[in-house]
C-alpha cells in the first residue's frame, strides 16, 4: 500500500463533498467521470421525474448491465448522489428495495433529500465504508456500483463485504476503473490520483483475483469506452509536480480504462 487508507478515505470524502456542494460533477482537473451521465441510455435518463438532475460520477452504465427485475433487493457501494439508486428503484417496483452506502455525508444529504421529493419508499440510503458495509449478511440480490471500488485502499476487503451480503446466487453488476499493467509509483502515491480514480485503479488479473479470494465465480470482465479527455484532466495538474518519466498522459490512457464487470455468488 503506498498510502495510508485513512488518509485516502479522507482526501476521497473531501473531494466528493466538494464537488457536490459546488453542484458540480467530480469531473474537474483532477477526477474520472461524465459531466452529464452520458454513460446511460436516453430512455433511462428520460425515466427521472422533471425536476431532477442526473448527477453522475460514474464511469458506466451498471443498471443495464444488472438487468433487474421486480422485487430483487439491490445494493449500491458508493451511492453518491443517488442517480443509480433512482434507476434501480424504477427496476425493482414497490415489491424491491435499494440501499444506497456511501461514506460522504454531504452525498448521503443529497440523495436523501432527492429521493424525498421523488416520493420513493423503496430507498435507503445509508453512511458507512464499503470495506465495512452497514448491510446484513446475506440480504442482497444484486449489489451494483459505479466507478467506485477503484476508489477504495483495500478491494479485497470491498468483495469480502460483497460475498458476505450477498444472498446465495446473488450477482455483482460493476462499471470500474482498472489497468492493463501497473501504474508508476508517483502515480499511486498521489493523493489527488487516488480521488480522481486513477491511482487506485489497479491491474485487471488482480482485480479478478480479489473477487475469486472472495468466493466469486462466473466471473466476466469487458472493457469499455474511456474518453482520453477524461484521462487529460485527471492527470494534467499532478503530472506538472511528479517525474512520470515516460509515463506522460498518452501512456497511462493506454493502460487506463473503464470496465462492465460481473461475478455471482455460488
Amino acid at each position: 500500500m503506498t498510502q495510508d487508507p485513512d488518509a485516502i478515505h479522507e482526501t476521497v470524502r473531501k473531494h466528493y463533498a466538494e464537488r457536490i456542494r459546488s453542484s458540480t460533477s467530480c469531473c474537474s482537473s483532477d477526477a474520472c467521470c461524465s459531466t452529464d451521465a452520458n454513460f446511460y441510455p436516453a430512455e433511462l435518463l428520460a425515466s427521472l421525474p422533471e425536476g431532477e438532475a442526473a448527477v453522475s460520477y460514474g464511469c458506466g452504465d451498471p443498471i443495464t448491465l444488472a438487468a433487474l427485475t421486480p422485487g430483487q433487493i439491490v445494493l449500491d457501494l458508493g451511492s453518491g448522489a443517488g442517480l443509480d439508486c433512482f434507476f434501480a428503484a424504477q427496476k425493482v417496483g414497490e415489491t424491491g428495495r435499494v440501499i444506497g452506502v456511501d461514506m460522504t455525508p454531504e452525498m448521503i444529504e443529497r440523495a436523501q433529500a432527492s429521493a424525498e421529493r421523488m416520493k420513493l419508499q423503496n430507498v435507503d440510503f445509508r453512511l458507512g465504508y464499503l470495506e465495512e458495509l452497514p448491510v446484513d449478511e446475506g440480504t442482497i440480490d444484486v449489489v451494483i456500483s459505479n466507478c467506485v471500488i477503484n476508489l477504495a485502499p483495500n478491494k479485497g476487503k470491498v468483495f469480502a463485504e460483497v460475498a458476505r451480503v450477498l444472498k446465495p446466487g446473488g450477482r455483482l453488476a460493476v462499471s470500474d476503473i482498472v489497468t492493463d499493467g501497473p501504474l508508476p509509483e508517483q502515480i499511486k502515491s498521489s493523493l489527488s490520483a487516488w480521488a480522481g480514480c486513477i491511482a487506485g485503479a489497479i491491474d485487471i488479473d488482480a482485480y479478478r483475483g480479489a473477487m475469486q479470494d472472495a468466493g466469486l465465480v462466473d466471473l466476466a470482465v469487458s472493457p469499455t469506452y474511456f474518453d482520453e479527455a477524461i484521462i487529460e484532466e485527471a492527470v494534467g495538474d499532478m503530472g506538472q509536480d511528479l517525474d512520470l518519466g515516460s509515463w506522460n498522459k498518452e501512456a497511462i490512457s493506454r493502460t487506463v480504462f473503464s470496465a462492465r464487470i460481473t461475478a455471482r455468488k455460488p
